[in-house]
């Protein structure tokens, strides 16, 4: 029987082993993920455990990914290969994937793209938003928004992959950093994002009261939240009020930013992305106009912008 030719990406950012597969034509008909798991209490993951823990994951997530490979004919592989398209952009954690894409592009005889965890996000959020067709093929501006990353984007696409300029985000803690050490100080298992808007969901439409964000130029300053929070939470113990209070408050500071950048790219649509960017009150704050927001499970990390930007890649090649 003929195997239907798909693409392959492959991601292994600091929390999760992901893979996926895309079709010809772009669609995503596997998107494969495995948690790193993060011992209770902490705050997360040293880079040399992560490396280990990707190498344990990757064998499991390829038995999953079996039932694709019998029905695919793989024609290129893509990898996250960095953080970021940038000089000296590194993190240990992407060599376990690119150490496993480069087995499969050998085994396979197909070719293999490296790029930039911060473009599969893009990617993945512009696939799911149905931002795709309406915008691909002019510059927009993209939020990327996670434990450890909070930037605003001038993107321009490439025929690989995106130009990407840093033209605002954050100027010390990143928000996702935010929530995670908040909500653990609070006795939350790590990664703190669910349960927290879970938490802050409960207290309905009760808005937090003297938020008081900074923010000038499109960059924000995010430190003092995490104090201010946990003062909060020993003052009244309420676990409800201190997470609305903290998502209330990246809300209000992600919005400004939001308000101006678009006063210096009045014309130029807004892409959210990221594992901050799938909680429905943040969602809720920064909706309007020519905004578009990744599905949930393409917003955390994940490989199908890789796989789609594989794609990309090889048609143009």
């Amino acid at each position: 029987m003929m195997k239907t030719p798909c693409f392959i990406g492959v991601d292994t950012s600091n929390y999760t082993t992901s893979i996926a597969f895309c079709t010809e034509d772009g669609k995503i008909v596997a998107n494969l993920k495995v948690p790193l798991p993060v011992k209770e209490g902490t705050r997360g993951l040293r880079q040399s455990d992560a490396v280990f823990l990707h190498t344990k994951n990757m064998p499991l997530l390829l038995e999953r990914a079996k039932p694709y490979f019998e029905e695919y004919d793989p024609v290129a592989i893509g990898v996250s290969a960095y953080p970021r398209s940038q000089d000296g952009s590194y993190m240990p954690c992407f060599l376990a994937g690119k150490a496993i894409a480069a087995a499969l592009s050998v085994a396979l005889d197909v070719p293999i793209y490296d790029f930039s965890h911060q473009d599969g996000h893009v990617m993945a959020a512009l696939y799911s938003s149905g931002a795709e067709t309406k915008i691909f093929e002019r510059d927009f501006i993209a939020f990327h928004v996670s434990g450890g990353t909070t930037e605003v984007l001038l993107v321009s696409p490439c025929e690989k992959d995106f130009s990407c300029k840093i033209i605002g985000g954050t100027l010390d803690m990143n928000a996702g950093q935010a929530i995670d050490r908040v909500g653990v100080a609070m006795g939350l298992s790590f990664p703190c994002g669910p349960e927290m808007e879970r938490l802050a969901l409960s207290r309905g439409n009760v808005k937090s009261k003297d938020l008081r964000v900074c923010v000038s130029d499109g960059k924000c300053n995010l430190s003092g939240l995490e104090n201010r929070a946990i003062k909060l939470f020993q003052e009244n113990g309420s676990k409800e009020e201190t997470a609305k209070f903290v998502l209330d408050f990246i809300s209000e500071t992600l919005a400004r930013i939001a308000e101006q950048i678009k006063d210096k790219y009045p014309s130029l649509p807004i892409v959210y992305s990221g594992g901050v960017m799938s909680c429905s009150i943040i969602q809720k704050r920064l909706s309007g106009a020519d905004t578009y927001f990744a599905e949930p499970q393409f917003s955390a990390d994940n490989a199908a912008g890789i796989a789609l930007l594989a794609r990309r890649a090889h048609q143009n090649n």
